[in-house]
């Protein structure tokens, strides 16, 4: 390799250090806050407390996050809506958009207009009109909720991606798969699924990443503080105490992400391989 290829090299690399660096900051940032006073997180930018300032106080009090439950008791809960939304928005919108990818039908370009429309509006928009539903239904202050409507492909975003990633397989897979006698279905989970795993495990993870996120959802829709979750219990510290104590708040939020960043890690390879190639063309 010539001198300027590796000068070039280097430059890259410099780059997307310096620009992971400032993304990764905040989170670094917070992480580094959990061991501060009030004093320290306030007074600099630095990741670290200053030498011979650090503390772990805050974080048994973080895990005590209430008077009455720690946080095992809200990762449970939250838990008990997030695997039957994320079993539901991966198995609907798999199903939905190998129809409109594999098959037509009548009406198949009007459906198809109607998940890009619905992809554009707000979340906003649906909010009421969901939670009179639920409430004539009774089922206003239960988990599901905050589940039931995956199961009818609601999320459009990831209806469109996978019908991206399906146009990226060749058709010759599913005409072998008819002519060795497999139904759809059968083609579908034997064929189609392992080809995409990489964007079954994306979908997955983003709902997963946006269901812990989810503070509008569980503040609409339920009502008991039994059924309390992890983002309302981390919104509740700023309430509950008459001085905040800031660290303690960044020492709750560090191990609320802490599922979240290890399911990330532990799928990155799929995430980034079904993040592009969704973005390809029949």
């Amino acid at each position: 390799m010539s001198i300027r290829k590796k000068i070039n090299a280097a430059l890259r690399y410099a780059i997307l250090i310096a620009v992971g660096f400032l993304l990764a900051y905040p989170l670094l940032w917070m992480i580094g806050s959990a061991f501060k006073h009030n004093i320290d997180i306030f007074g600099n930018l630095a990741i670290l407390p200053p030498p011979g300032r650090g503390t772990l106080e805050y974080f048994p009090a973080a895990w005590q996050i209430s008077h009455d439950h720690t946080m095992a008791f809200y990762y449970v809960n939250t838990l008990r809506f997030l695997i039957p939304r994320v079993i539901g928005t991966v198995l609907s919108c798999t199903l939905t958009a190998y129809a409109i990818a594999r098959f037509s039908f009548p009406g198949k370009k009007i459906v198809f207009t109607l998940v890009i429309v619905t992809l554009l509006m707000p979340e906003l928009a649906f909010r009421i009109p969901i939670f009179m539903l639920y409430r004539d239904l009774g089922l206003i202050d239960t988990f599901a909720s905050l589940y039931i409507q995956e199961f009818f492909a609601v999320g459009s975003f990831f209806v469109f991606m996978m019908i991206q990633f399906m146009r990226t397989i060749p058709r010759e897979l599913d005409e072998a798969a008819c002519i060795d006698g497999c139904g759809p279905l059968r083609t579908l989970w034997h064929v189609l699924i392992p080809v995409l795993r990489p964007i079954i495990i994306t979908v997955g993870l983003l709902t997963f990443m946006w269901g812990m996120n989810d503070f509008q959802g569980p503040l609409i829709f339920l009502n008991s503080p039994d059924k309390r979750v992890l983002s309302l219990a981390l919104r509740g510290l700023l309430q509950d105490y008459d001085v905040t104590h800031y660290g303690q708040i960044f020492a709750a939020a560090f191990m609320g992400l802490i599922p979240t960043l290890a399911i990330f890690f532990t799928c990155s390879k799929y995430f980034v391989e079904g993040a592009i190639t969704s973005g390809g063309k029949e």
